[in-house]
């Protein structure tokens, strides 16, 4: 017969996201408990929290290489101006010389606050006195000094026994303070809670403000920045960021006035020596053109000058030609050059001696070509090779009368050349010496002028005290908190409130070595799970019984119609029931099926093989009685050991009978299957429970005499890693056409009861009478 491992097959599971969610379900009170307490802390937790508001402002900043359109009747005024770097501003801005002045303006070293029962507040606009001092790092740091204010008497009293007059600097144990009146003071807003200022070092603050400013440029491309800053006050985080920008305008301009300042008393300096030094060379031109006559030096220089540069030029042409001559004479007188072309005549002005080169090599070329096609003999070749040789002393007699000529031409324009440059060499002399002094005079004359000019543009550019930036945008800010955000909040409280029962439920889970879930045994072995039994909460092992209703034994009826789908027919009966550790409940899966059958009217033999550690007999009453071991023993025969039961009189029972030392070795003489062999001879089927696979080897010596093994894994006490080899084990001990039973699946999470299957819409928990049915009709 084929196994079932072909007949059975895996589902696809295209919906593990809805199994997931079902998995959860299970414990949807704990999620309905931990999602209240989220949101509950959620809620308190925007109830009591300072929330946050955000002002900004925008700057544009003069940064030339961004393109920043500055004006040229600015550029024109401000002539000492320093083009700014974006990234450079940005560091400035956030800086803590320039936030630390803002804590100073505004006092807010010394902050004033509103006491109330569970939540304090700040006191910006709620107070009616600020608290400032004339040297803040001086102060006693307090976290609390409660005061009232009198306004009639205009005094501020401290702690209930210090009084302080308003505007009057005033010695405290805390350092000397004066209580001004609050511009920012709102009469409608003031409560009647509790006040008190607290004294903080200016740097600790400036740190907590720096933390709360954010500058960033507009765009990559831009030269404008957006400044924001948070606070728990609106009108406190606009006051932050104009002081700001006033303080960064402020010493952008002081920056630049300091420049000017050292820029023109530098200029004034430099332009008193460069005067002097102006003087005095003026004084010496004057005298040297008196002592040496030395007038329109350079007109008469330029002329000798012109007539050296002509005569050089010429004497350069003449060589050039004596160059070509002696090139030509050179390839006409060689003897061998009869197979070439004479060079070039260019650069030469005889005509004749152009045409005779030209005839040559119009010769050459034409007896060179025939040369190739006719004898050495021939007449006309002989008459072009004694042309040649007529044409190359004509050649050379017009080279050598042409050289006479031009060697004569040279030592002429040498010897004008020579003339001029004596008269050039004494007239510079002078003219050197004049250059020199007047250089010097031209020097110090553009430096005077220079100095002028930029004395004038620094003190044009001091008066005008423009700045590198402009605002365009004041602060403002949000009418609304931007922190914290409530529905941000609260959806991170659901987040967190479903999240920590999942993880909780996944960490336990993952964590059990056990088996859990039926998908957990299909995902390790490949052997089929043919039903599922609930946990047993009764003491009672026989939960199937004739005229009562369970869901256990519904479940037992479902693996009764499974047999058929592993080939349990009336030819092929016996069915072996094992598992892999004690405990399991393969005893109680063996009783109940067997039961289950019998109710069907089939005639059904249970036999218990367990012959190590039997429970049959105990559950079935009959621990007395011979079995197994007995008939495989002695001479018993397989009737004298079957037992009808009480239960149901189609169900027999045979009890493991005597346990032995040798079990196992009992099953090997044979006469197991002659008794398997009789009972399936007068029974419809046969039930087998024998022992754990793991521990003993009996189950794979009975597996082969029956039709089908049913193994049992038992919800929660079944290790993962038995389960994942008995694939393995079935290679090289094969049980034949095994099916899985997942017995004791006890419900999960909260569901007490009907294991989630509809166990009350099937069954009832009670059968309603025929009046309660015609009530419903």
């Amino acid at each position: 017969m084929q196994t079932n491992q072909n007949k059975f097959v895996k589902p696809a599971d295209d919906n593990q996201l809805g199994q997931i969610v079902a998995g959860y379900l299970a414990y949807w009170p704990a999620f309905l408990v931990c999602l209240s307490l989220a949101l509950g802390a959620a809620f308190f937790y925007l109830r009591y929290s300072t929330p946050k508001y955000e002002a900004t402002a925008t700057l544009v900043i003069k940064d030339q290489k961004k393109g920043d359109d500055y004006s040229k009747e600015m550029e024109s005024i401000d002539m000492i101006n320093t083009n700014k770097i974006i990234e450079n501003e940005t560091e400035v801005l956030q800086s803590r010389s320039i936030m630390d002045n803002v804590v100073r303006k505004l006092r807010l070293y010394a902050p004033v606050s509103q006491e109330g029962k569970i939540k304090t507040e700040p006191a910006y606009t709620t107070s009616p006195v600020l608290v400032e001092s004339p040297n803040p790092d001086s102060l006693n740091q307090a976290k609390k000094i409660y005061f009232t204010y009198d306004k009639n008497k205009a005094t501020v009293i401290l702690n209930k026994n210090f009084s302080c007059a308003i505007n009057t600097w005033v010695k405290t144990p805390y350092g000397t303070l004066r209580f001004v009146p609050n511009p920012n003071y709102d009469i409608s807003t003031a409560g009647a809670k509790p006040l008190y200022f607290s004294l903080i070092q200016t740097k600790n603050v400036t740190e907590g403000k720096l933390a709360a400013l954010k500058v960033e440029p507009v765009s990559k491309m831009a030269s404008v920045l957006n400044l924001s800053f948070r606070d728990d006050v609106p009108e406190k985080a606009e006051d932050v960021l104009n002081e700001l920008i006033h303080f960064y305008n402020a010493a952008a301009v002081s920056e630049k006035n300091t420049l000017v300042k050292n820029t023109l008393a530098s200029i004034e300096k430099r332009l008193a020596v460069v005067s002097g030094d102006l003087d005095s060379i003026e004084r010496k031109v004057q005298k040297y053109k008196a002592g040496n006559n030395a007038v329109e030096l350079g007109t008469q220089g330029n002329l000798y000058l012109e007539s050296v540069s002509s005569a050089n030029n010429k004497l350069g042409e003449v060589n050039v030609q004596l160059s070509v001559l002696d090139e030509l004479e050179r390839y006409v007188s060689a003897s061998d050059n009869n197979a070439g072309i004479a060079p070039s005549s260019m650069g030469l002005n005889d005509p004749n001696l152009s045409q005779l080169v030209s005839s040559y090599n119009n010769a050459q070329m034409e007896y060179e070509r025939m040369r190739k096609t006719v004898a050495e003999n021939n007449p006309m070749l002989l008459t072009l090779k004694e042309q040649l040789n007529k044409i190359k002393p004509n050649i050379v007699t017009n080279i050598q009368n042409q050289r006479k000529n031009l060697q004569l031409s040279r030592g002429n324009l040498a010897s004008t050349s020579g003339k001029y440059n004596s008269l050039l060499n004494y007239i510079p002399q002078k003219e050197k010496q004049l250059l020199e002094i007047s250089r010097d005079q031209q020097i110090k004359s553009a430096i005077y002028q220079f100095l002028l000019q930029k004395r004038e543009e620094s003190q044009l550019s001091f008066a005008s005290t423009l700045s590198d930036s402009r605002v365009v945008n004041y602060a403002q800010s949000s009418r609304d908190p931007v922190s914290p955000k409530k529905m941000l909040i609260y959806v991170a409280a659901a987040i967190l409130g479903l999240l920590v029962p999942v993880l909780l439920i996944s960490a336990k889970e993952l964590f059990n070595s056990k088996i859990l879930y039926r998908k957990e045994i299909e995902s390790l072995t490949q052997i089929p799970v043919i039903g599922e039994i609930a946990y047993n909460k009764s003491d009672k092992v026989l939960v199937v019984e004739s005229g009562k209703r369970s869901f256990i034994a519904e479940e037992f009826r479902k693996i009764r119609v499974s047999l058929l789908f592993l080939g349990i027919d009336s030819y092929h009966k016996k069915i072996l029931v094992t598992s892999s550790l004690p405990e399991e409940g393969k005893s109680f899966v063996a009783a109940n099926l067997a039961t289950s059958l019998a109710m069907t009217g089939k005639k059904v033999v249970l036999v218990d093989m367990d012959l190590h550690n039997p429970s049959l007999s105990n559950i079935f009453g009959m621990d007395d009685k011979p079995g197994v071991s007995d008939y495989l023993i002695s001479d018993k025969k397989a009737d004298q050991i079957i037992n009808d039961t009480q239960i149901n009189e189609n169900l027999s029972f045979i009890t493991s009978g005597n346990l032995q030392q040798d079990a196992s070795e009992l099953l090997e003489n044979g006469k197991v299957q002659e008794l398997i062999s009789y009972l399936e001879g007068i029974y419809d089927l046969v039930i087998i429970d024998t022992a754990p696979v793991v521990l003993i080897t009996d189950a794979y010596m009975l597996s082969s005499l029956c039709d089908a093994t049913l193994y049992v894994v038992r919800h929660k006490y079944t290790p993962k890693m038995v389960v994942k080899r008995i694939d393995e084990n079935n290679k090289v001990n094969p049980l034949k056409n095994p099916a899985i039973i997942f017995n004791g699946v006890k419900t999960r999470g909260f569901f007490k009861n009907n294991y989630g299957y509809g166990y009350d819409y099937v069954y009832g928990k009670k059968i309603k009478t025929k009046k309660e049915k015609k009530a419903l009709v």
